[in-house]
């Protein structure tokens, strides 16, 4: 199935008017923590259909920038989603999006598809039949106790919880960490789907390999700020992703 910006690329051939809408607009966000570094004036935007794909190593400031996005974090600068203050609109905003947090943590004691449920009544959403759907790709047993989960099913919860009510648009950090390679594809299958839906996507990801087989646009932090972004095939005309990441940070190791 192709992605929804290969589908875009079609009627473009066909002559038909491309309209871009943008799902992300950051402008210069700053963020810091007392003496800390943060971010400092990140400017991002992310269209509808992206699988944008948020690189840089740790402590890059990916997450501060995406827990901004969510209001999680009071920040200076100007962050727009689906055209909407962030600030303003908040509650709003967050009921079209679908957050992956890089750690994530439930009632230890509560079954599996009952942690589902209680994420879906939270919004007010019947999602059984999406959820359904999810475990079955994920083949994720619903019936056993969080404490009897491993550090990769308890993702596969996460992730479920983050895609059952097909959201406008996704935030994922780190989202394949602790699945294996068989569950990854599975991951990403999922995120085709509903990107071909109309989804947006946003990760950050330490593996290149899953940046430069899915996403269409990329940036790169360093140490707070944005050192580069734009499309792949742009980026990586005369270097591949990795000798392009290393070129940014090779001075770091």
């Amino acid at each position: 199935m192709l992605p929804f910006f290969y589908a875009l690329i079609v009627k473009l051939k066909k002559g038909e008017t491309l309209m871009t809408e943008k799902i992300i607009e950051i402008k210069n966000l700053t963020k810091s923590y007392g003496k800390h570094r943060g971010v400092e004036k990140v400017s991002i935007e992310v269209e509808r259909g992206d699988i944008f794909g948020f690189l840089g190593p740790n402590g890059a400031g990916k997450s501060t920038t995406m827990r901004s996005m969510l209001g999680f974090l009071n920040y200076e600068g100007e962050i727009k989603i689906f055209g909407k203050d962030a600030k303003k609109y908040h509650q709003e905003i967050l009921k079209d999006i679908g957050y992956l947090p890089s750690e994530v943590m439930f009632y230890p004691s509560m079954k599996v598809k009952d942690v589902i449920k209680f994420a879906a009544d939270a919004r007010g959403m019947d999602c059984s039949k999406e959820a359904e759907e999810i475990c079955e790709t994920l083949k994720l047993d619903t019936t056993r106790k969080i404490n009897e989960l491993s550090l990769g099913n308890r993702k596969k919860v996460s992730i479920v919880c983050a895609m059952q009510h097909k959201p406008k648009l996704f935030i994922f950090d780190e989202p394949t960490s602790g699945l294996d390679p068989l569950m990854q594809n599975e991951f990403f299958s999922l995120v085709l789907k509903y990107v071909n839906a109309g989804t947006t996507c946003m990760l950050s990801t330490h593996v290149l390999a899953e940046a430069e087989r899915y996403c269409n646009r990329v940036a790169f932090m360093r140490e707070g700020r944005l050192v580069e972004a734009g499309l792949l095939s742009d980026l990586t005309k005369e270097k591949t992703l990795e000798q392009l990441f290393m070129s940014f940070y090779e001075d770091q190791n």
